[in-house]
């Protein structure tokens, strides 16, 4: 009787967690658009004993200074307590999450007791997940998330999400600029994405916050209890609050481990007895 009531809620966590993994991985991803837009750059002419020299662009001098203090790497490995809220569920999990810059995501989640009920592996090209309990995978390639989003969507916004960077696409000349209390404020609008990314003093981003009302399509993300590891700077805890249509994910995320470029291994394949999900 123990047996089969921990397989039910094993099975419950399972089904809950990978419907979460798939959402975040789409989520996370969600309105991410690049920007070929015609530079606007403000800028500042210095007059000395009555030369006039180059103008200074102070917007670019910033952006560079901004960019210059973003998390760099080769590989990322961190653990971080989670907690799932999605509709009217609730999972409390552990993320294991290790990255090959530019390469791969690859993630390992654990519920009760320790154990594995699901893994991922994303790359630019693919998504791939497991369902241990269930015995279930899905296996696409990376357009998958066109059915979701649009054709802009950038592997490398997951990674910064992960890492507490900057999403590099809003790091553009483009953006409005406003300055208070010593935090600098990026805003402006991406293909109908309006966006505002809030730096702190450090040069770090603390909040990211997307909206396109028109496809029903938001995400808030927030930065803070940063830490050093590996003589890097990241938030320890990062909180996540996307909403597309009708479905809602609110993810909270507490990095217990952390590290970069160390040697990793991505062990993931598809067990034969599996079936492909729905």
């Amino acid at each position: 009787m123990k047996r089969n009531t921990l397989n039910k809620v094993l099975y419950k966590n399972a089904s809950q967690v990978l419907g979460s993994i798939k959402l975040l991985s789409v989520c996370g991803l969600l309105l991410i658009c690049s920007c070929k837009a015609k530079k606007q750059a403000i800028v500042k002419r210095v007059a000395v004993d009555s030369t006039v020299v180059k103008p200074v662009d102070t917007k670019a001098v910033k952006l560079n200074a901004i960019k210059s203090r973003q998390t760099n790497f080769n590989t990322f490995s961190g653990k971080a307590h989670t907690k799932l809220d999605m509709g009217n569920s609730s999972n409390d999990v552990t993320l294991n999450i290790r990255i090959k810059k530019d390469q791969k995501i690859w993630v390992s989640v654990t519920a009760i007791a320790g154990i594995e009920v699901a893994r991922a592996l994303i790359t630019p090209d693919s998504i791939m997940l497991i369902n241990r309990l269930q015995s279930l995978y899905v296996r696409k390639p990376f357009s998958y998330i066109y059915k979701f989003t649009g054709r802009q969507v950038n592997y490398k916004t997951l990674e910064s999400l992960l890492i507490g960077n900057a999403v590099p696409e809003l790091l553009n000349e483009n953006s409005d600029f406003q300055t208070l209390n010593g935090n600098t404020t990026l805003s402006g609008s991406l293909q109908g994405m309006v966006y505002k990314l809030i730096i702190g003093a450090d040069m770090k981003a603390t909040q990211t916050n997307l909206n396109n009302q028109t496809a029903g399509q938001s995400l808030l993300v927030t930065n803070t209890a940063f830490i050093q590891t590996t003589n890097r700077i990241i938030p320890s805890q990062i909180d996540m609050a996307s909403a597309v249509k009708d479905k809602k994910i609110q993810v909270n995320l507490h990095y217990i481990k952390a590290d970069f470029d160390q040697p990793l291994e991505y062990p993931f394949s598809i067990p034969s007895r599996y079936s492909p999900a729905d």
